[in-house]
């Protein structure tokens, strides 16, 4: 089987010398850029599985690179970046980026964040027929959400919240990402709402609301859904 190919892309020498043998250890073939046009053009020629990206390049902002990427790829990207604001997060995940490490970082986090990532690629906006989580059963042939054999009557709202957070489980969905899809774009920056129907909806599907073990808060930045068992 061919080791999957990730590339790099980060101008600090150091964090190119630590990440390259952790990643081919962790059995990844890596590549590295260190600008942004390096990275477009590796993606077009070396057709990596992978992207990890920082957005602090020399020649542009990463997002300004996940922007051009997703004109024409679909290809994962990791984001690696010391910028720890929540705006940073929400812009990049809005831009395309599939999540999102913060510097400093494990490389234990990091790896199964990737293993997370390569899972969704091919599938995007794709959900199996019938997806388990913590003993929930999410089937969206027949628009049916149980535990335990017996149905969580949920809203259209809430279905439709749902199975948007389904779709993309494992990883982060914005706030405004989740309002403008169910609700409309009128509906981009009322985050109360959101608040109030996550909260509904975590009193119908979690074991423990107050715990919830399902979906997860990103804070300040979203929501992520428990990948299925």
């Amino acid at each position: 089987m061919n080791q999957p190919r990730i590339l790099v892309v980060d101008d600090e020498p150091q964090i190119q010398r630590f990440l390259k043998p952790s990643l081919m250890a962790a059995g990844y073939e890596v590549v590295e850029a260190g600008t942004g046009a390096e990275a477009l053009k590796a993606v077009a020629t070396q057709a990596p599985d992978l992207v990890i990206l920082d957005l602090g390049l020399p020649d542009m902002d990463g997002k300004e690179v996940i922007a051009s990427l997703r004109g024409w790829s679909d290809i994962p990207i990791v984001i690696l970046s010391a910028r720890d604001r929540e705006s940073e997060k929400i812009a990049a995940l809005d831009f395309g980026a599939d999540d999102y490490v913060e510097k400093p970082f494990g490389i234990g986090e990091l790896t199964a964040r990737i293993r997370s990532a390569l899972r969704h690629r091919g599938c995007r906006d794709a959900i199996p027929r019938v997806t388990e989580i913590d003993g929930l059963t999410i089937d969206p042939i027949k628009r049916l959400v149980s535990r335990g054999g017996f149905t969580v009557h949920l809203t259209p709202k809430e279905y439709d919240l749902l199975l948007l957070l389904a779709r993309h489980a494992g990883r982060v969905v914005t706030h405004r990402t989740l309002l403008t899809s169910v609700w409309g774009p009128a509906h981009g920056d009322d985050l109360h709402y959101l608040r109030v129907f996550i909260g509904q909806l975590r009193q119908k599907i979690e074991r423990d609301p107050t715990q919830p073990s399902i979906v997860r808060t990103e804070p300040g930045v979203g929501y992520r859904m428990a990948e299925q068992e």
